[in-house]
């Protein structure tokens, strides 16, 4: 399995312009933030082929937010309806995100019988009141989308929502190119979530072996965000993400002179704290590649709780994510 193909950093004056594409071991990369990233090719720009990018888009939003929110598109009355009337807060916002996944599926619903119509021989212009009622219907469920949290309990990926709005309404190879700049931004925060592992761990004796797999799993989860489902190298790059996770996740601290910390200079670390933020960074990074897509907010955060244990031995006590 090739790696991601990251461009060094030369001067400004050397450096590639943002989407330049190149052949690089005979497949077609694009570059974005500095990675070279994988390019597949672009479907025809017809009904029938947003059709089936809008419903697997609608499909991988619901694998990555909370639960119970696939609310069929014919109780989308009943779903605006119960939302409208809801006073507690907490559960106003529970029901708000029901109604997206309820106005999301609607618009699925009525795309799929335009793209019906127009098998049957019947044009449908693109002003046409079921056109514009799909198009409500994708905005409406994207201005809701901020209140929706990931499956995990972190937080909410915007962009999930706003995609297939702008499936339905750009042509489809400009839609594949804004993914591409997604994936790019993705691949840098999986590596500032490795590089913050690297930079905070290293140092303390207990973890002095770190780097090594915390950067075969940084490699794997970039070869995953780059590669679509429906690519004959699914299997391998699946394989070897959950394979690099699960060392990571099983890695064995040096032993230290003390039970269940290790001492650098002054300084005390819990390594029970330690395990616990290796395991919550390779969470993350298993988030964001899955989805493809940055997790801004839960990457700072995790930044900060990193440098936060190394210099105090301690990991800070955050809310535990609930996830619904």
């Amino acid at each position: 399995m090739n790696s991601v193909h990251r461009l060094a950093r030369p001067s400004r004056s050397e450096a590639p312009p943002e989407g330049t594409r190149r052949i690089i071991d005979n497949q077609e990369r694009v570059l974005y933030d500095g990675y070279w990233i994988k390019t597949y090719p672009v479907p025809s720009d017809s009904l029938q082929a947003k059709k089936l990018l809008i419903e697997a888009l609608t499909r991988r939003l619901f694998n990555h937010t909370e639960h119970g929110l696939n609310i069929p598109g014919c109780r989308l009355g009943e779903a605006r309806q119960s939302y409208q009337a809801e006073t507690d807060p907490g559960r106003r916002r529970v029901k708000a995100a029901m109604l997206a996944g309820a106005l999301f599926n609607r618009a699925t619903d009525i795309f799929r019988k335009l793209v019906e119509l127009q098998a049957d021989g019947i044009e449908v212009p693109s002003d046409d009141a079921l056109m514009r009622e799909c198009g409500q219907c994708l905005l409406d469920a994207m201005e809701l989308g901020h209140v929706v949290l990931h499956r995990s309990g972190e937080e909410g990926i915007d962009e999930l929502w706003g995609e297939p709005f702008r499936a339905f309404s750009v042509p489809i190879e400009e839609f594949y190119e804004s993914r591409y700049i997604k994936i790019g931004q993705t691949m840098r925060d999986i590596d500032r979530v490795a590089n913050a592992m690297v930079a905070n761990f290293s140092g303390i004796p207990a973890f002095a072996a770190i780097e090594a797999p915390v950067r075969h799993f940084a490699n794997a989860a970039r070869i995953k965000a780059e590669t679509l489902r429906t690519d004959p190298n699914i299997f391998d790059v699946w394989a070897q993400l959950v394979t690099a996770g699960e060392r990571l996740a099983n890695f064995t601290p040096i032993p230290a002179s003390k039970p269940l910390r290790e001492q650098t200079g002054r300084r005390l670390h819990r390594v029970s704290d330690g395990l616990q933020l290796l395991r919550n960074g390779r969470a993350l990074v298993f988030y964001i590649a899955r989805a493809r897509t940055p997790m801004p907010r839960s990457t700072s955060d995790y930044i900060e709780r990193c440098q936060a244990y190394f210099a105090t031995g301690r990991v800070p006590v955050m809310p535990v994510p609930l996830p619904a």
